[in-house]
């Protein structure tokens, strides 16, 4: 049975100086409180403050990280406990993690596997290493586990030492688990942000319905454009009342416009009433991305744009299973044309912070640095999703920071659905940050004074600052 270890100088430079200098400036940022400004935990957890059902519900069902690589190989979803769209999974917990253990050897070298070791190290207590063998070992303690109160998501929260978690909800939800925690008198800061895709993306599953019910939620005539864009100022303020500071947009591309009033309304008339095209879908999508930037300007809450990733790109998939199925395939994308409708109008205005994303890390140097270390409006969003591995913050950090600098970066955020990976996140985000600074600093291109700083800032400071947290 082989020993599970963590190493405690993981991630950090070969060679012995700079690994020194890295080990200091981690320890110095190791123990600082987590800022979570965006992600999609579910809030009920933490309304309801019920144990987690048992382990393959909790580590492996979420996480599509996880399932994405075991269908790789060839392991049927059905078979991993995933609910066909719609419906339930019948499959038994326990046989659905003897098949993720026979098959944890595919994580090595992945950062699955440097979060999920730090999981069951950390927090379980675990010491032997996950594989066919010692699978039902796991999946006992794990389980055992769950049913303590120590265990319960609240615990966790405060155990994990978060500081404000940010969920992620659409116009139309009613925020009743977030304002039962607010009634419950917890203490844990569970804040939303403001996703209103389901209704500014005319390509989006049911638009023309959620359309109808964004006005019954709203009380205004959203066969209107004027009417749609007051109930967005609605939704938007009831969002600030339950905490949210922020908006986010998920779109195939940065793609944004800026259309005549009439051309707007015409527009708005064909993807509400009739059928929609790819051309008017990306059309509307580019002009309502231009109209939340003001409408951010307005009210102060803080934009976010995810750009550059092909949805549900296995069709099969997701007619059997639905929408985040690890089908989702990172695509070329033009910040630099795309964006300037949008910044033409409040590029240079104070009052908007727009935070961008990408998946096309060629990007990085050639145009999100450039742009974010120009504009006062943009901050450059940390490595997601497929880059949130160590060497991609290594990538990130080298090719913007050249040219944008620190301060036109937002820090880190893990933007996860898997609860406990989120400090196994940030502990190897703060390991990155730490081994890039000892680079520099072992380089003399920065004192170990102003690295500690530094460290300080991208792990917290500049992620308060820039979500207004």
């Amino acid at each position: 049975m082989a020993a599970l270890t963590l190493h405690p100088d993981r991630l950090f430079p070969p060679d012995e100086a700079t690994r020194a200098i890295a080990r200091r400036l981690y320890d110095r940022i190791a123990s600082l409180p987590i800022i979570s400004p965006h992600g999609h935990t579910n809030p009920v957890w933490f309304a309801e403050n019920e144990p987690f059902e048992n382990p393959a519900e909790l580590l492996i069902i979420p996480d599509h990280y996880v399932f994405r690589m075991l269908m790789s190989a060839g392991v049927p979803l059905e078979s991993l406990g995933i609910p066909p769209a719609g419906g339930r999974s019948t499959a038994d917990p326990r046989a659905v993690w003897r098949i993720f253990a026979a098959h944890y050897h595919l994580f090595r070298g992945t950062p699955s596997r440097l979060w999920l070791d730090w999981v069951f190290y950390h927090v379980f207590g675990l010491r032997s290493r996950l594989d066919a063998a010692t699978a039902d070992h796991y999946y006992d303690v794990i389980d055992g586990r769950l049913k303590a109160p120590e265990f319960r998501p609240r615990a966790l929260f405060e155990q994990f030492n978060i500081e404000v978690l940010t969920t992620t909800e659409s116009p139309l939800d009613t925020l009743e688990h977030h304002a039962s925690i607010r009634r419950s008198g917890w203490g844990g800061r569970i804040l939303t942000a403001y996703r209103p895709d389901n209704v500014t993306n005319p390509e989006s599953p049911g638009f023309q319905e959620a359309i109808r019910a964004f006005g019954a939620v709203t009380g205004q005539d959203v066969t209107t454009f004027s009417g749609y864009m007051q109930a967005h100022r609605i939704r938007r303020a009831f969002f600030r009342t339950m905490g949210a500071t922020s908006t986010d947009h998920g779109h195939p591309d940065p793609f944004t416009t800026w259309l005549p009033a009439e051309a707007v309304e015409a527009l708005y008339g064909r993807v509400t009433t009739g059928t929609v095209t790819p051309g008017d879908a990306r059309l509307f999508r580019g002009h309502m991305l231009t109209e939340m930037a003001g409408l951010s300007a307005e009210d102060g809450m803080v934009m976010q744009l995810h750009a550059g990733v092909f949805r549900n790109h296995n069709p099969s998939l997701f007619a059997r299973f639905g929408a985040d199925k690890g089908a989702d395939i990172p695509v070329a994308v033009d910040f630099v044309h795309a964006l300037k409708p949008l910044l033409d109008q409040w590029g240079n205005d104070p009052r908007l912070t727009l935070i961008l994303f990408t998946l096309d890390e060629t990007t990085f140097s050639r145009e999100l640095a450039p742009l974010a270390g120009h504009y006062p409006a943009l901050r450059l969003g940390p490595p997601w999703w497929f880059l949130d591995s160590p060497d991609g913050m290594a990538r990130f950090r080298a090719a913007a920071t050249e040219t944008a600098g620190f301060y036109n970066t937002v820090g880190f955020n893990d933007d996860t659905r898997a609860f406990l990976s989120i400090p196994a996140r940030h502990d190897v985000a703060r390991r990155a940050d730490a081994a890039y600074l000892a680079r520099l600093v072992a380089e003399h291109q920065i004192g170990e004074d102003e690295a500690e700083e530094i460290a300080h800032d991208l792990t917290y400071g500049l992620v308060k600052k820039a979500y207004q947290l």
